[in-house]
């Protein structure tokens, strides 16, 4: 991969120790809370390195990324309460490998509650802050420890 991208510069971040918003390193990279909180405890996982695509990956490293994608939504539910997780990868408009993990809940409104996370009004969505969103950040990474201590 010759092109930077935002996820290049995030995973840069979390090698630092620098991205406040980073949850934890996983085997195949990092889980960090996105920055537009549009569903509260919207996470994404990151490769490291940074690679273009799911199927540029070679076992093991597709296997460890797609274990770690589930795990991510093991611990979502777990520190969350969400009765399902979205996942999604695109990389259309950040051309680099990175999964979506959106936590749906029993208690959206009613108007968006089958609605794709795009449809939701991310506008109005609260910024990542440590203030506001640290405490759930720490129980996922509570909730994901225990499943990557198990390989």
């Amino acid at each position: 991969m010759n092109a930077e991208t935002a996820i290049h510069a995030l995973v840069r971040q979390c090698r630092a120790g620098l991205l406040q918003s980073c949850v934890a390193p996983v085997e195949s990279g990092w889980v960090v809370m996105a920055e537009r909180q549009v569903l509260r405890g919207y996470c994404l996982l990151l490769p490291d390195p940074v690679v273009a695509h799911l199927n540029v990956l070679h076992e093991p490293a597709r296997a460890a990324f797609l274990r770690d994608m589930a795990a991510l939504g093991d611990a979502l539910i777990a520190a969350t309460g969400a009765i399902r997780i979205n996942f999604a990868m695109f990389g259309n408009l950040e051309p680099a490998l990175h999964a979506h993990a959106f936590p749906r809940y029993a208690d959206e409104p009613v108007q968006t509650r089958t609605a794709q996370p795009w449809a939701l009004d991310w506008t109005a969505a609260p910024v990542y802050s440590a203030q506001e969103h640290g405490a759930l950040k720490q129980s996922i990474a509570a909730a994901l420890a225990p499943l990557h201590s198990n390989r």
